[in-house]
């Protein structure tokens, strides 16, 4: 087989998202089976010789690029350390309430907030956007949390008192008695 086809097959390996059967790229490149198999196996044998970051596998399917085995903790410690998925809109107050009440503990973050947390504060943990701060001199010694340095570099504050300040997120007097109306029942 020539470079050609070697690069058209390994950009069609790039792009699948499933294991891609041999026939299925003979037929793209109009070879037989059989060559395309040699090539693969040939492709596997070099990614390995060179000791490259990803390896291409057989299965009972057809044939995918995966990661090498021995870059496992590096990709983990990537995974792990870049991870920028969007929060939910519950992380999104536990991490208000700590931002604003810091210390606070996973209970006073249950009572504001009216529901168990402890999921929630857990994810905030793992993103390293809270972190432990000690512990409260209360019954039962219940862990403190406060903001990470990390949260404070991914919102741009120097400090939490960099925060814009409550009460420019509370409505008005006009606005609470509109919802207090609606909120009452008809006399």
């Amino acid at each position: 087989m020539d470079p050609t086809e070697r690069k058209i097959a390994e950009a069609i390996l790039l792009v699948a998202d499933e294991p891609v059967p041999s026939n299925l790229i003979a037929e793209v490149l109009e070879r037989s089976a059989a060559e395309v198999q040699e090539m693969l196996e040939d492709l596997a044998r070099s990614y390995i010789s060179e000791a490259r970051g990803f390896v291409l596998r057989e299965s009972g399917s057809g044939w995918r690029l995966y990661t090498s085995p021995d870059c496992a903790p590096w990709l983990e410690r990537f995974v792990l350390g870049h991870r920028r998925g969007r929060l939910s809109g519950a992380a999104l107050e536990v991490l208000a309430i700590v931002a604003y009440k810091q210390p606070v503990s996973r209970a006073e973050i249950a009572e504001i907030r009216g529901v168990d947390s402890d999921r929630v504060v857990k994810t905030l943990l793992a993103r390293e956007l809270i972190v432990e701060t000690g512990r409260d001199s209360s019954p039962g010694a219940p862990v403190l949390f406060s903001v990470s340095d990390s949260f404070l570099e991914r919102m741009g504050l120097r400090s939490v008192a960099d925060l814009p300040p409550l009460v420019s997120f509370m409505p008005d007097a006009e606005a609470l008695a509109d919802m207090e109306a609606k909120l009452s029942p008809g006399v």
